[in-house]
């Protein structure tokens, strides 16, 4: 599938609304048969024995990184989930399992104990609504990412891999100074590498 044109000086926000809407217009099956498709592809990155990979937890029919972090975490890798603090923080990231219990946070989003250790992950698996081909991401609109990537980035080396259904690829992203550029892309039908851009 082409990547759909962009509307002349479509701006963040009609951008943003239009990719949700194709993802939203999948079915339930198309939606979890997509999840299985990318988890059934090679990871672009080795995981090494207890490296910290970040997911998400899937709300608002995103594309559910869940079969894959399942992989991941019996390749050796350490999970984590992010906890969002508040309005213009970075987030946190809380170490995680597939089986343990999650807590429901404060933005109604499913998130490990307060209990549970933080850490800083290796690899950060980002949700988004709209990609385009240089790597450029459109999110939801906080920040949230944007803000904990340079905390990130100040840290420690790490990897920002977007997930996305292809439906979500858009021409251009009116990308700004403070956007973090994505190393890579995972959808159901391809892995998209910027590494080189």
């Amino acid at each position: 599938m082409s990547a759909p044109e962009n509307a002349p000086n479509a701006d963040k926000s009609s951008l943003r609304t239009a990719a949700i809407q194709r993802r939203e217009a999948l079915g339930v099956e198309q939606r979890a048969a997509a999840a299985q498709a990318m988890a059934a592809q090679k990871f672009p990155v080795a995981i090494k024995p207890g490296a910290i990979v970040s997911g998400y937890w899937p709300i608002r029919a995103e594309l559910d990184p869940l079969p894959l972090m399942r992989q991941l975490e019996a390749q050796g890798a350490q999970l984590a989930l992010p906890v969002i603090m508040g309005r213009e923080q970075p987030l946190i990231f809380r170490a995680w399992n597939a089986d343990a219990q999650l807590l429901r946070g404060q933005f109604g989003i499913m998130e490990p104990s307060p209990q549970s250790p933080a850490v800083l992950p290796d690899i950060v698996l980002v949700p988004l609504a709209a990609f385009d081909r240089l790597g450029h991401r459109i999110g939801y609109g906080a920040g949230h990412y944007d803000r904990t990537f340079e905390v990130l980035h100040a840290a420690k080396p790490i990897i920002a891999i977007g997930v996305a259904f292809a439906v979500q690829e858009i021409d251009t992203v009116p990308a700004e100074p403070h956007d973090v550029q994505l190393d890579y892309v995972l959808t159901e039908a391809r892995t998209f590498d910027f590494r080189s851009l």
